[in-house]
């Protein structure tokens, strides 16, 4: 085997062979007994084909982007009780909440209910969650103000805060859009969950941070610093708190005393506990009319100086803020940087949000399709006023409990919210800021992962417990935006380190039986043939790692290697350039510390023999590997050489690659590289005698770059040998003794290549008999792992057979000096 390859080939590979390398005769027989089947190679146009859209297909897809119209001409008018009233509770839910989450965004409160009324008025349409609420969110407020803080702070008094607001929201619609049209919502797979984790521990504690002096009427407190700094400035104010505090400090403790009573009353009274559950959900509406209440008996008639405290103020009545976003070319710049974070966690919340009531209530959430409804929802929201919206956990747990039947109750919130607008924003006028502050302080309290949860994933994984806490020291002390940043780098390195330095597993096999549940197996059935193969008695072959410190099976199971010189080694998560040095390094290292070298005598100027008991011979060879050993390799000492002559001869190295789908062309090289290393190790006279075995290898492309750098298949070897050559006598033809059925030999024999699989019964097409499963002429690629071992341990018997009359012949007939394999096919005489 040559070590340079050709332009266009793999380093080291060999010819492939092709279907006239294989023996026409050996076909046709194996044709007329079962039936032709060879492994055809995908193409590249095959490829381009399958991406080509169907009619079908289109018709389909365009059915799915408006999802209504799936679901809405089977409504059942028994829904639309529930729909009501979960969508009118949840509107008046929203109210506080959406007008709370305004300020947050550095917004008058009424853009709040723009946003949320949009939400509401559109999900329906594309969305595939019945119990999700799109709307303002303590999250999606807080990032929108701090790109508003930004863009204020590079540009000031260039843009309003309204303008830039807009323009956020309608630009993370297009490109929210574009993904989801594209059907492109599985990259958020690439996020994982202690990144967003993190980020919401930390946002909740800047609005905690951030709300703080609002609540206790603290003047004088930048609440865009740092959270750090915000807290040490509340503290050092807190000598000039106003009256503002005795509102806020009650209004949040009225919230918590109302939850726990609703929560007692529903353990108490399980058969009312949906109604207990909807008085809890109304606790934000009722306190808050309850101190607009006060403050409207208070502060009516007082001028701005004399009030108390601080109160909301005027709001503008209706949609007065409506028209199209500014999509100034300098502003887009400001505000494109900051999106990628933004996007990631509105995307991520709302798809977490979703999927939890999905598995809550067994229905399928399409992570595209919200996305859609997501990008409608903030492209058209700017058009009446609104800025970002996502998914709301607060107010989609209100609809869950209120007993929504479909995504229609969205249009009821969505008229509670325009009655708002138009009928309410005179009450709105006396709400305390304070009451405001302690709802946000109230609703964000619970989102912070509590450390019950941390302790968990101490114990699952420490290392990406740590990625949590640098992620919340980060978004506390250097941003939000970094702290995504950061978590999500951090969680991908830990990802590609684990690929890198995964460590493969040595396989060894163990016959087991099925017993019964009663857990009674007598000694005659383990002796006993069954003909159920699942049934109590039966047996079969499973495959465990020799290491038996990585496994969690008994301990006290013997695992033995299924045959001497065979190997089975697993990839345990995949194949591709990122391990595969790993994996080819420690399957060498493995397999040459316990094998024997193939090459006994290596002299140019005579010719190879098997071992003899000549000392000459003993001391030429010891002279020629010492020449021949690599300046690296230690020189053996004649006990380790004694050892070595002890083990087996390298035969067979199965792959198991059940965990790996592609494969790439550093991971082929890689094997190629390690096929030529053991060759050279193992092979007696330089040719290809290892067999490589691939099982459960169902990829056609993987297949097919194996089969482009020689695996899985190989040429039959035939030796002649001349009548009349010196010192030539009778030739003795001998066949390795095997346990093979006369089935199986034959068919051996005719294939000369590994035993292949075949079913008996249905062949398809309504036909009975006989059917190849695996292509014949890619033997070495098997279904599963035990018909890989069984036909490199059949293998393996049969090698060590005609090497026995590979010895005869050569001291009746003598050997040639090159060219020959140990593997080789049955002798032949010319």
């Amino acid at each position: 085997m040559s070590p340079s390859g050709s332009a266009g080939t793999l380093e080291g590979t060999q010819p492939v062979p092709s279907d006239q390398d294989v023996d026409n005769e050996n076909m046709t027989g194996i044709c007329a007994t079962v039936g032709c089947y060879n492994e055809a190679d995908p193409t590249v146009s095959d490829w381009l084909r399958s991406l080509l859209p169907s009619r079908k297909g289109v018709l389909r897809y365009a059915r799915g982007v408006f999802v209504f119209t799936q679901w809405l001409p089977r409504y059942s008018y028994g829904w639309i009780v529930g729909d009501c009233i979960a969508g009118l509770t949840v509107g008046f839910v929203v109210i506080p909440q959406a007008m709370a989450y305004a300020l947050l965004a550095t917004l008058s409160p009424e853009y709040g209910l723009y946003t949320s009324f949009m939400g509401a008025a559109l999900y329906w349409l594309f969305g595939t969650s019945k119990d999700i609420v799109i709307g303002t969110t303590a999250v999606g407020s807080l990032l929108v103000g701090s790109v508003i803080t930004s863009i204020q702070e590079q540009r000031p008094d260039v843009y309003t805060n309204e303008e830039i607001a807009k323009t956020t929201s309608a630009i993370a619609g297009m490109i929210l859009l574009f993904i989801a049209l594209l059907r492109l919502g599985w990259v958020i797979e690439f996020i994982p969950y202690i990144p967003i984790s993190a980020f919401v521990t930390a946002a909740s504690i800047i609005i905690i941070a951030t709300q703080f002096p609002a609540l206790m009427g603290i003047p004088g407190v930048n609440t865009r610093q740092a959270p750090y700094l915000v807290i040490i400035n509340a503290l050092k104010g807190l000598p000039n708190t106003h009256t503002d505090a005795a509102i806020g400090l009650t209004s949040v403790v009225l919230l918590y005393a109302i939850r726990f009573f609703c929560a007692r009353m529903e353990k108490r009274y399980p058969a009312r506990k949906k109604t207990w559950g909807i008085i809890s959900s109304m606790r934000l509406t009722f306190v808050m009319l309850l101190y607009t209440l006060i403050s409207w008996l208070v502060t009516r008639g007082l001028s701005k100086e004399q009030r108390p405290f601080r109160i909301v103020g005027p709001i503008s009545r209706g949609f007065n803020h409506a028209g199209p976003p500014r999509l100034d070319g300098d502003l887009i710049l400001l505000i494109l940087p900051q999106l990628p974070a933004m996007l990631i966690i509105l995307v991520i919340e709302h798809i977490a949000i979703a999927k939890s009531f999905g598995r809550i209530f067994g229905y399928t959430v399409l992570p595209s399709q919200e996305m859609l409804a997501q990008g409608a929802s903030n492209l058209l929201g700017p058009f009446v006023g609104g800025y970002v919206c996502t998914g709301s956990f607060g107010a989609s747990a209100v609809l869950s409990k209120a007993g929504v039947r479909t995504p229609l109750a969205g249009l009821f919130s969505a008229v509670v919210l325009v009655l708002a607008l138009y009928a309410l924003t005179a009450v709105f006028y006396y709400i305390p800021m304070a009451a405001l502050a302690g709802l946000i302080i109230h609703a964000v309290a619970d989102l912070p992962t509590p450390p019950k949860t941390l302790h968990k994933y101490w114990q699952m994984s420490p290392f990406e417990l740590i990625i949590w806490v640098v992620g919340v020291v980060v978004g506390i002390f250097v941003g939000l935006e970094v702290s995504v940043y950061v978590t999500i780098a951090l969680s991908l390195v830990w990802l590609l380190v684990r690929q890198a330095r995964t460590k493969g597993s040595f396989l060894g096999q163990v016959h087991v039986y099925r017993i019964s549940d009663r857990g009674h197996l007598s000694s005659s059935k383990l002796e006993a043939d069954t003909d159920d193969d699942n049934g109590p008695g039966s047996s079969r072959n499973i495959y465990l790692p020799l290491d038996r410190r990585r496994d969690a099976t008994n301990p006290s199971v013997a695992v033995e290697p299924p045959y001497p010189g065979v190997f089975i080694f697993r990839f345990t998560e995949g194949l591709s350039y990122i391990n595969q040095a790993q994996h080819m390094a420690r399957l060498i290292t493995q397999v040459r510390a316990n094998t024997r070298p193939g090459r006994v005598v290596v002299d140019d100027n005579t010719t190879p023999t098997p071992t003899s008991n000549n000392n000459n011979n003993k001391k030429q060879h010891h002279a020629d590997e010492n020449s021949d050993r690599l300046w690296s390799d230690p020189l053996p000492s004649p006990s380790a050489l004694q050892a070595q002559s002890r083990l087996p001869r390298l035969r067979a190295v199965v792959l198991d690659c059940s965990a790996v789908d592609q494969i790439d062309i550093t991971a082929v090289q890689g094997l190629v590289d390690a096929r030529n290393t053991l060759d050279k190790h193992a092979c007696t006279f330089g040719s290809e005698c290892v067999e490589w075995h691939f099982a459960g290898l169902s990829n056609r492309w993987a297949r097919k770059a194996l089969a482009r750098a020689g695996f899985g298949t190989r040429k039959k070897t035939v030796l002649g040998i001349a009548h009349g050559a010196p010192g030539a006598g009778p030739v003795t033809r001998r066949r390795a003794g095997t346990h093979e059925t006369e089935e199986e030999s034959e068919m051996a024999r005719l294939a000369g290549w590994s035993p292949t699989y075949y079913v008996v019964g249905e062949a398809g097409g309504g036909r009975t008999g006989i059917a190849v499963v695996e292509g014949l002429n890619r033997p070495f690629f098997h279904v599963d792992l035990t018909g890989a071992v069984d036909a490199a341990v059949r293998d393996a018997k049969a090698m060590e057979g005609k090497e026995t009359s590979h010895v005869g012949v050569c001291h009746e007939v003598g050997c040639p000096s090159e060219g020959m394999s140990s593997a080789a096919g049955p002798l032949e005489t010319v």
